[in-house]
């Protein structure tokens, strides 16, 4: 009986401590939480605040009681917002497709394909990723403007039609298909070509779909290359074209104004995320297994 007793006292116990740790990781989770959100909450407020309100208040207020979409009118109508956005649209659509293509003619041929040198090759391609992106910048940038390509879409997607990262993490993915898949095939007398299309690809469809998602995440943010290449308003992106409504479009002083203009450019981005969240999470753990 004693033993018992001992029993149902230390197992109360342990289930107190997990009571307690459960609460403490939850409560410092919902506070890290507030801390993430704040930012996006204080943007969303002040572009619902007219400009005389927001203006008026010594000390910030936490909510309004008389919010208004004026700003976000405003946001179409004083500046160009829409032209950034064509740009800025073509510019991640275009950006996207090529690159796909790239690296994954680049993945297969790393993973399937027997070539000499094949490991030194892809070796001197990681290595890539130790070169500070300052230097790849500078080269880039030197490069386009000695072919006459600064203020053109070319100049704009042509440096970022690659990714080694990219291409690391589509040949993991396409090593954890069986290989005895690719030699059935070949038995078959099926191409390389279309068992790439046919097999391996709607096999990767997950990591694939990441790739794509943070490749438009990527472009949509872009800034330094774009803010480089182009001086016309005509191509600027929404992340450089923010720049140019604070100097020329609303002022400096319109806060308000130019929050709205940034909730309008995080909206895609927020919305792209929340929808494919699930499908980001497994595409990066499954490049990551082999096997």
């Amino acid at each position: 009986m004693e033993t018992r007793n001992d029993y149902n006292r230390i197992e109360k116990h342990a289930k107190n401590h997990r009571l307690v740790r459960n609460i403490i990781i939850y409560a410092f989770l919902s506070l890290w939480g507030l801390m993430v959100l704040f930012p996006f909450y204080w943007m969303v407020l002040s572009s619902i605040k007219s400009y005389g309100a927001y203006s008026s208040e010594y000390i910030p207020k936490f909510f309004t009681l008389s919010p208004t979409l004026e700003n976000y009118s405003e946001a179409f109508t004083s500046v160009n917002l829409g032209g950034y956005f064509l740009n800025t649209l073509i510019f991640t659509i275009c950006t996207t497709l090529i690159m796909m293509v790239v690296i994954i003619l680049a993945a297969f041929a790393f993973s399937r394909m027997e070539f000499r040198g094949k490991n030194i090759v892809f070796a001197l391609f990681l290595s890539l990723m130790m070169i500070p992106n300052e230097l790849v910048i500078i080269t880039n940038y030197v490069t386009i403007t000695d072919l006459g390509l600064r203020n053109t879409f070319t100049g704009l997607i042509l440096p970022s039609v690659t990714s080694v990262f990219y291409i690391y993490l589509l040949k993991e993915n396409f090593e954890s298909i069986p290989e005895e898949l690719y030699k059935a095939a070949k038995v078959d007398g099926t191409s390389d070509f279309k068992y790439l299309v046919r097999v391996m690809l709607p096999i990767s469809q997950p990591t694939l779909i990441t790739i794509i998602i943070l490749k438009v995440i990527e472009c949509w943010n872009s800034y330094v290359w774009p803010r480089l290449v182009t001086d016309d308003p005509e191509y600027f992106l929404v992340s450089n074209g923010i720049q140019e409504i604070r100097e020329n479009g609303f002022g400096r002083e319109n806060i308000p104004a130019m929050m709205a203009a940034v909730v309008v450019i995080s909206v895609p981005l927020i919305v792209l995320f929340l929808v494919f969240r699930k499908k980001i999470m497994t595409g990066v753990s499954r490049g990551g297994i082999k096997g």
